[in-house]
């Protein structure tokens, strides 16, 4: 069966701060391989924090398989930049494309709904696996760091001197998206 990306209700909730923190603070026998459990501890997130995420230029979009929810990912926009957060995915589904697909999914929703053409992330200075997924996906190191959000009640700092460092991605231009075809063909 085929994953169905939707935008999240209010009812989702609880499933998506589940997923969140499966994804971000599993257990030690689920862990997959985009955890940050070795650097923070406590949940990353609660059911009451996602229902504060609802809003008018916010949504968080979910990909569901069977009747549970597999990956979400929260996008706000602000000045035609879009914020995209809590991408999660279920550890048993990462290395399937799953994060992947949302991440479009997010860039994609956020230009038609939001009209962003700009995008930014933030993640862990010290996952550099989880910089370069990013880096794969058109994101650029701005070299732009801010100190972990202790006060956004997502988590204890493990380590010392943690940071959050700052990547963007641009919206290609439309004479960038207009693919060439060879001599003799069409699109």
């Amino acid at each position: 069966m085929m994953p169905l990306l939707r935008n999240a209700t209010e009812l989702d909730a609880g499933k998506i701060a589940t997923l969140v923190n499966r994804a971000y603070r599993p257990q030690a026998d689920e862990r997959g391989w985009t955890h940050e459990a070795d650097l923070v501890s406590g949940p990353r997130t609660t059911e009451e924090q996602v229902l504060a995420l609802f809003g008018s230029c916010s949504s968080i979009l979910i990909l569901c398989q069977d009747a549970g929810i597999v990956a979400c990912v929260h996008v706000t926009c602000h000045e035609r930049c879009a914020n995209i957060g809590m991408l999660a995915t279920d550890p048993c589904y990462q290395t399937q494309g799953m994060g992947k697909q949302i991440l479009e999914y997010a860039e994609r929703y956020a230009s038609a709904h939001f009209g962003a053409t700009s995008f930014r992330i933030s993640v862990l200075s010290s996952r550099p696996e989880l910089i370069a997924f990013y880096e794969r996906r058109g994101y650029t190191r701005t070299g732009q760091t801010e100190s972990y959000p202790i006060a956004a009640g997502t988590g204890e700092p493990i380590v010392d001197g943690l940071q959050l460092e700052i990547l963007v991605k641009q919206l290609a231009t439309a004479s960038h998206q207009i693919e060439k075809f060879p001599e003799g063909t069409t699109g």
